[in-house]
């Protein structure tokens, strides 16, 4: 697939793509059915579907900064082009970019990269070049600098962190510095950084990720970290907010369950609601639950195969994987199954005045089992969706 640019565009540019919330919209009612029929494996495969089709959401992407600091050499750097392929963006020692314009890369599939006209090149305040280049509009921003970290930097960083904006801070000539300096490439970078980072502080900007590259080779330095922690944030900002609307949406579902079962094992409904009388009759209550929400051990291997992981991951903090884990993670079923509890609780049955004690008793610890097993299965639920937008190293 050939990288091509895009003509420059004038100041009336507006979204024209669907959102990750309409995407979900289309997949919320099966995954939801699913989970309260305890479903997990439809749950996985649900959200690697939606993770998928999240994937096809374009980014926009621009790169900003003082003119002449080398922003379109670092978009032709990024996408790994020659500046003197055709559909380079143009790039020289005196100010060659006058509008914004647009463009693709292979490396980055729906992502438009934006090259700004530098700081000043066409608005005298940082406000009027906010309003100009339509801030508004971009996911990431990566802010090039070189010789020096300066102000307009700075106030550059300030106006995107006031709009709960990610950005970046691109350090483009490294090469040069190291040419031009005795430091070693050790000392140099540090001092580039510690500069970075006073200038930021000094007006009580979060430091964002700092990398220091050369737009001439964009296989040294940190370049090859850029676009691996690109790749990343390019994940979360399409995912994790539709995501994170789908995981409260799993919480509640769960939470709903529990509170109809708890209801059910009050009115004595539930097959096993009175025999939690001893460890064998806990085993099988955990075994029904685990079983009822989908985390029992067959269950979870079909899961982990699914999102390309294994299913120890899942089981390793699960409270309620066996009897004795259960009862390990959770200090009040430990209470209530002590020794001694129990012996109490033997003592009450010949007592008429108080042998109504002991199904209360009976049905509290059924209901702590149904409270644990529900508890894992949202922590599952929450590593399902983790190791669907970032699928775990192997």
């Amino acid at each position: 697939m050939a990288e091509t640019p895009y003509a420059p565009l004038k100041s009336s540019f507006s979204r024209s793509y669907q959102t990750g919330d309409s995407i979900l919209h289309e997949l919320n009612r099966t995954l939801e059915r699913a989970l309260k029929e305890g479903r997990l494996l439809d749950v996985a495969r649900g959200i690697k579907q939606t993770v998928e089709k999240l994937s096809q959401t374009p980014v926009n992407i621009t790169v900003t900064g003082n003119s002449g600091n080398g922003m379109s050499s670092f978009i032709n750097a990024l996408r790994i082009i020659g500046h003197e392929e055709d559909d380079s963006a143009p790039s020289g020692v005196v100010r060659t970019t006058q509008t914004r314009a647009k463009y693709s890369s292979s490396h980055f599939p729906n992502v438009i990269l934006w090259d700004l006209p530098g700081l000043g090149a066409t608005a005298q305040t940082i406000d009027n070049y906010r309003e100009e280049m339509e801030f508004s509009m971009y996911d990431l921003f990566i802010i090039i600098a070189s010789e020096q970290f300066s102000s307009s930097h700075v106030n550059l960083a300030k106006v995107i962190q006031g709009m709960g904006k990610r950005f970046y801070i691109v350090w483009t000539k490294l090469d040069r510095d190291l040419r031009s300096h005795a430091h070693s490439e050790t000392l140099l970078k540090q001092n580039i950084r510690e500069n970075i980072q006073k200038e930021l502080q000094k007006e009580r900007v979060n430091v964002p990720p700092i990398f220091l590259v050369s737009n001439l080779d964009p296989l040294l330095y940190d370049f090859p970290m850029l676009r691996d922690t690109l790749h990343k944030d390019l994940s979360d900002i399409r995912c994790c907010g539709p995501l994170s609307t789908l995981s409260s949406t799993f919480e509640m579902i769960i939470d709903d369950r529990v509170a109809s079962l708890r209801e059910r094992i009050d009115e004595g409904y539930l097959e096993h609601s009175l025999s939690v009388r001893d460890d064998e009759a806990m085993r099988e209550c955990l075994k029904a639950y685990r079983l009822k929400f989908g985390v029992d051990d067959e269950s979870l291997e079909q899961v982990a195969q699914t999102v390309g992981t294994v299913a120890q991951e899942y089981r390793a903090n699960m409270k309620s994987q066996t009897h004795d884990t259960l009862r390990r993670g959770d200090w009040r079923l430990r209470v209530m199954t002590c020794v001694l509890v129990n012996g109490f609780f033997r003592i009450l049955r010949y007592l008429p005045g108080l042998r109504c004690c002991v199904p209360c008793f009976r049905r509290m610890k059924h209901k702590r089992v149904l409270l644990l097993v529900a508890q894992d299965t949202k922590t599952i639920l929450k590593k399902i969706l983790k190791d669907s937008i970032s699928p775990p190293q192997t």
